[in-house]
């Protein structure tokens, strides 16, 4: 967890809840002062730890209906053209590198299914890709969450 403690925790906690939080607002629900508030806002965005302070769109509500988990094959030492490839594709919303099966874990998002298949080619087309298995995700059980974290973290600090 490195140089974070409970009042960065506490930061990142409102941060997530209310993303278009201002500083002054932020301190006072922490009750703590407009600089120091400011500050480590300031040092957590530098450090990395939080970015867009936990903006999210429900891309759903954009007619966007699906969303896909593709486990993708790379050729040997052509990981970083596909990833380059990868990233231009625009409904590739994010890939992690994995251990197991397959070398990356992309989602994606489509408009339907028939879109779908052409987002699935899109991965295939790029450089180094040499095959992909699909998972669509029929609903979302759990919603993508940091609190928990946040909470287990904390109690960790002595």
């Amino acid at each position: 967890m490195g140089m974070l403690n409970r009042l960065d925790l506490r930061v990142i906690r409102e941060l997530v809840a209310s993303p278009r939080i201002g500083i002054t607002e932020l301190a006072e629900r922490l009750g703590i002062a407009r600089n120091t508030a400011h500050a480590r806002v300031a040092r957590l965005e530098r450090q990395g730890v939080v970015g867009m302070r936990g903006r999210s769109v429900d891309y759903t509500e954009l007619g966007v209906e699906v969303t896909a988990f593709l486990t993708v094959q790379v050729a040997q030492g052509r990981l970083g053209s596909a990833i380059e490839d990868l990233a231009v594709v625009p409904f590739v919303l994010e890939a992690h590198g994995i251990a197991g099966d397959g070398d990356l874990l992309v989602r994606v998002a489509a408009r339907n299914t028939r879109h779908l298949h052409e987002v699935i080619n899109a991965v295939l087309a790029c450089r180094g890709v040499i095959r992909s298995t699909t998972a669509v995700a029929m609903t979302e059980q759990i919603p993508y969450r940091v609190a928990p974290l946040l909470d287990a973290l904390e109690r960790a600090i002595p």
